[in-house]
């Protein structure tokens, strides 16, 4: 598998490591990518994770915009200027620097959320919150879909 998929919830040791999932270091090491790419997500109090194809994703973003227009500069700050390149060590673990962990409200322990091409780092039960209400958002989606089929149309 080359995506990263499921949800895991790993303890910070007392040197603040974390472990990242093996699914999640298998998918990094294919990807091959030294180390592990972390910045702030855009809409949420989480990190968004992940090595070459993450990075290939910011800059096909930064792409629609005009260099030096305000839009590049916003998105550049802080998906590349709020960045942190993690070392990972030889038995699968970052030390997650004070920044991240403020930034996600993490303590001692964090979710992993696999999304495909990246990972998502969140507080667990910040997390649990943010699923609940993706949820419900995505039952109004299916049922605003659902609704579209039903009355024959194909929008």
């Amino acid at each position: 598998m080359d995506e990263f998929v499921s949800t895991f919830t790993n303890r910070l040791d007392s040197k603040g490591r974390v472990s990242i999932p093996a699914p999640f270091r298998s998918v990094l090491m294919r990807d091959g990518f030294e180390g592990l790419y972390c910045c702030p997500t855009l809409d949420q109090n989480a990190v968004d994770a992940g090595g070459n194809r993450l990075r290939e994703q910011i800059r096909a973003m930064l792409a629609l915009f005009e260099p030096f227009s305000e839009d590049h500069e916003l998105l550049s700050t802080t998906l590349i200027g709020e960045s942190e390149i993690l070392r990972v060590d030889t038995e699968g673990r970052v030390a997650l620097p004070e920044a991240i962990k403020a930034h996600a409200g993490i303590g001692d322990t964090v979710t992993f959320v696999g999304q495909g091409y990246k990972f998502q780092i969140w507080e667990p039960e910040r997390f649990l919150a943010y699923r609940a209400e993706a949820k419900n958002r995505v039952r109004e989606l299916r049922r605003r879909l659902g609704g579209r089929r039903e009355a024959g149309g194909t929008e």
